[in-house]
C-alpha cells in the first residue's frame, strides 16, 4: 500500500485543482444545464419595459450575464454582440443582457455605448441566483464580489436551454454563440 501513496496523493491534488478551477471559472452546481427548461424571469430594460422569457416564445434567446455596465470587458462584449446584432435578427435571435446594475445605470450605459438590445436589471440578484450566476471570487480572498459572473445561455424557442458558456472570452464570444447557434438550427 505504500507504494501506491504517492499516486493517491497525486490523483487528491489534481482533484483538488480542478474543483478550484472550476470554481474560478464560475462553475456553479445550481448552475441550469443544456437540455433543461430555461428559468423564467420577468424583469425592467433600460427603458423600463418588462421583459420576460414567456414573451421570447418562438425566436432564440442568447441571454449573457456580465458584471458592470460600462466596465472595460463588458463594454467590449456589448459592442460585440451589436456589431452582429443583424446577423442575429437574421437567425431569429434576441440579446439579452443582464446585470445586477439598475435601470438607470442601463440606461446611460446603451446611451453612452449606442446600445440597441434590452439590457435587463437585476438589482436583487433574484435571476442571476437563478441562472447559476451570482457573485465572484477572487483568488486568495474570502468575501464575494456580487456582481454577475460572465456566463451565456443559447435558449431554443420554446424555451430549453442548449448551450452553457462559463467564464468567456469576451474579445470572440459573440463569434462562438452565432457558430453555436447556426449548428443548433440545423
Amino acid at each position: 500500500m505504500k507504494k501506491f501513496a504517492p499516486f493517491v496523493l497525486a490523483a487528491a491534488v489534481v482533484l483538488t485543482s480542478a474543483a478550484v478551477t472550476a470554481s474560478a471559472a464560475g462553475l456553479s452546481a445550481d448552475q441550469p444545464a443544456a437540455g433543461q427548461p430555461a428559468p423564467s424571469f420577468n424583469l425592467p430594460s433600460q427603458d423600463g419595459t418588462p421583459v420576460s422569457l414567456d414573451s421570447m416564445k418562438g425566436k432564440w434567446v442568447v441571454l449573457y450575464f456580465y458584471p458592470k455596465d460600462m466596465s472595460r470587458g463588458c463594454t467590449v462584449e456589448a459592442h460585440k454582440f451589436q456589431d452582429d446584432l443583424p446577423k442575429y435578427d437574421a437567425a431569429n435571435a434576441v440579446i439579452l443582457g443582464v446585470s445586477v446594475d439598475t435601470v438607470d445605470s442601463h440606461k446611460q450605459f446603451c446611451t453612452k455605448d449606442s446600445l440597441t438590445f434590452h439590457l435587463l436589471a437585476d438589482p436583487d440578484h433574484k435571476m442571476v441566483e437563478s441562472y447559476g450566476s451570482f457573485g465572484l471570487k477572487l483568488p486568495q480572498r474570502d468575501d464575494i464580489i456580487p456582481v454577475a459572473q460572465r456566463n451565456t445561455f443559447l435558449i431554443d424557442p420554446q424555451g430549453k436551454i442548449v448551450k452553457v458558456w462559463t467564464n468567456v472570452d469576451v474579445s470572440h464570444h459573440s463569434e462562438d454563440v452565432l457558430a453555436a447557434l447556426a449548428e443548433a438550427k440545423k
